[in-house]
């Protein structure tokens, strides 16, 4: 098994906010993440697809395709947006990078499987130098 990995960049804003809750109960387990004028990072989206090579191409998935569908279907969606507000598929969602990296899974999955024998096999998004997660599609 061969594990393909491509990385991609991009900038938008967000906020972690319970509307359920109080202002207190959502500071108290947000912190600054609750401020009402959002926050912002810089993420870097890697995607990991696994599978054998092609025997034609020697590719499990042509890198530029990977690329270009990563773009397409999620960074020209998410890059400097307001994830709560303006992103289709974030719609009532919490804007955590857990909730945000599953969500890319669901549309990136398929989309691999549409073009590749390669099977999406991670997803892992940084959101500062600490903070970063992984996701398997479980």
């Amino acid at each position: 098994m061969v594990y393909i990995c491509r990385k991609a960049h991009f900038n938008a804003a967000h906020k972690l906010y319970n509307p359920n809750w109080s202002e207190e109960r959502n500071k108290a387990v947000f912190g600054a993440c609750a401020n009402a004028n959002w926050h912002g990072h810089n993420f870097e989206l890697t995607v990991i697809v696994k599978g054998k090579p092609d025997p034609e191409t020697g590719f499990v998935i042509d890198l530029k395709l990977l690329g270009r569908m990563i773009e397409e279907e999620i960074i020209q969606k998410v890059d400097h947006r307001n994830l709560n507000l303006d992103v289709d598929f974030m719609k009532g969602k919490m804007a955590s990078c857990e909730i945000l990296v599953m969500e890319f899974w669901k549309i990136l999955a398929p989309a691999i499987q549409e073009v590749s024998e390669g099977q999406l096999h991670c997803l892992r998004l940084v959101e500062t130098p600490k903070n970063a997660v992984e996701y398997y599609g479980e």
